[in-house]
């Protein structure tokens, strides 16, 4: 979390375009801060963080470089916004929202939008937890919720169909969720469909916050077929207050039926008193007749043509609430599936100050454990016979002082010229040199560079940790980051073996 990294950019005066951006950045934490007030988040006591602004390197991090592997959305790689499942360092899932570029042109608008969602806190919504606006990323940070979307359970199922109960319960807390969200300014939501209601990790239903925003300024508010959507949007191309109330109607009709029935057809069988033809026949009778007669009812009303004569948000969850049985039965056993239970973390092996630093990325650190450790560690790397000791064997050694006075001062440009006269002429090999010169390119922005000297190192001196170091920290920059945690582990353990091997001599 934090301020939003800056992207690189290749301006010819890239001194004023970071400058530019940094400003930039500022003005959206003024405005984030302007528009979601001062003061604790009464939410972050249950168990929700506070709105935050996220880097774009945390999100990265999060969702392993934003990975095919990690998208989650409803048309998977082909949704015009992909949203991706994440986990942060510590160890929190979240589930981020991908906007098409230019979606939000204005990033003070983008903020402002993100901020009045991000305020809501309710056990039926999954929650808005950030945002990251970096260049023209934009991008949203939900809580994750681990069991899935009412259509993959209603539509896709594998092992058992919801059981009514659990329909009832779906629909009482879905209508909650809309009436809190209107009740706190937000009265419309964007294509309300079975993809937007989520099972949290106790099979509770939630209602994504994603559909609280558009998908993009002047974007749709529907995706979905036309057949679906409300009358009066297809006139004006206006969400209203009444149009997500029809919208709601639609995921009755879906949990009355079990399928996605258009809503004129649904109508057509309720005109016709088919109640029977239009209920799922996975549920095999098992339902009570009576409560499926209200709840028809409601579908019926929510889907008038007339915006007019469609019930209120709070009308329907006033007749719903009654229906809502079995309340002491917990929402996965009715779905049919296990409680999900986090798995304990892999213990993290403790890092000594050189780990400490690359974890951090704190290359001023790095060097100053450089420096100290001097050339201790590469002892036995090179056995010279006196006839090796040439003119050219002084003059490389002497290139290499230089460069390590270089390096002490700090003029990592001269380090890297000073240690390459050394590198070619081949005679000798210093692990340390590369790690050394692996940090001159890490100052100098060039990651790849380092990344292929601490490589190196480890090809010299296979065991040595601070070349695992090193690699961890270039392939950070380059934003590899589930590779740079993995290889920070490797040198933790190599250090973790050193030690008992010390210990046992």
């Amino acid at each position: 979390m934090g301020c939003c990294q800056s992207s690189c950019l290749t301006e010819t005066h890239p001194e004023n375009d970071q400058s530019r951006q940094r400003q930039q950045q500022q003005e959206h934490r003024n405005h984030s801060q302007a528009v979601s007030g001062a003061g604790p988040d009464p939410a972050v006591a249950n168990g929700v963080p506070s709105f935050s602004e996220f880097s774009l390197a945390d999100l990265k991090a999060a969702t392993n470089n934003f990975s095919s592997d990690n998208i989650v959305s409803e048309s998977g790689e082909k949704a015009p916004n992909l949203v991706y499942k994440g986990r942060l360092q510590n160890r929190k899932w979240i589930a981020v929202k991908k906007f098409t570029k230019m979606a939000w042109p204005d990033s003070k608008q983008f903020v402002e939008e993100a901020c009045g969602v991000g305020k809501l806190r309710h056990r039926r919504l999954a929650n808005l937890i950030g945002y990251c606006c970096d260049g023209d990323e934009r991008l949203l940070v939900a809580e994750y919720m681990i069991n899935d979307t009412l259509a993959k359970h209603l539509f896709h199922w594998e092992n058992q169909t919801i059981e009514w109960a659990m329909r009832l319960r779906v629909a009482t807390c879905i209508a909650e969720a809309l009436d809190y969200c209107s009740s706190e300014g937000h009265p419309l939501y964007h294509d309300l469909n079975a993809y937007r209601v989520l099972f949290d990790e106790d099979g509770d239903p939630r209602l994504s916050c994603f559909g609280l925003m558009k998908n993009s300024r002047d974007g749709k508010s529907y995706s979905t077929n036309l057949a679906y959507t409300p009358p009066e949007y297809l006139r004006n191309g206006r969400v209203t207050p009444e149009s997500v109330i029809y919208s709601f109607g639609t995921v009755l009709v879906d949990l009355l039926s079990g399928k996605h029935i258009p809503p004129s057809h649904a109508l057509d069988m309720i005109r016709g008193k088919n109640i029977v033809l239009l209920m799922d026949s996975h549920l095999e009778g098992k339902f009570s007749m009576e409560e499926a007669t209200v709840v028809v009812g409601l579908a019926s009303q929510c889907l008038q043509y007339e915006p007019r004569e469609r019930p209120s948000m709070k009308d329907l969850v006033a007749t719903l609430a009654p229906l809502h049985t079995k309340p002491d039965v917990p929402s996965y056993v009715m779905l049919g599936i296990s409680k999900y239970e986090e798995a304990p973390p892999t213990p993290q092996r403790p890092l000594s100050p050189m780990g400490e630093a690359c974890s951090r990325l704190d290359l001023t650190a790095i060097h100053q454990i450089l420096v100290m450790n001097h050339y201790k560690d590469d002892e036995g790397t090179n056995e010279l016979s006196f006839q090796e000791w040439t003119q050219q064997m002084r003059d490389m050694l002497e290139a290499r002082k230089r460069g390590d006075y270089a390096f002490r001062d700090k003029d990592f440009k001269t380090a890297i010229d000073c240690y390459s006269q050394f590198i070619d002429v081949g005679t000798m090999v210093s692990p340390t040199v590369f790690a050394r010169r692996s940090l001159c390119y890490l100052f100098c922005d060039q990651p790849d560079a380092a990344l292929a000297d601490a490589m190196q190192a480890q090809i010299v001196n296979p065991e040595w940790p601070t070349a695992f170091y090193m690699q961890s920290v270039a392939l950070a920059k380059l934003d590899m980051h589930k590779d740079a945690a993995d290889m920070l582990n490797e040198a933790a353990g190599l250090e973790e073996k050193k030690q008992r091997v010390v210990k046992g001599s």
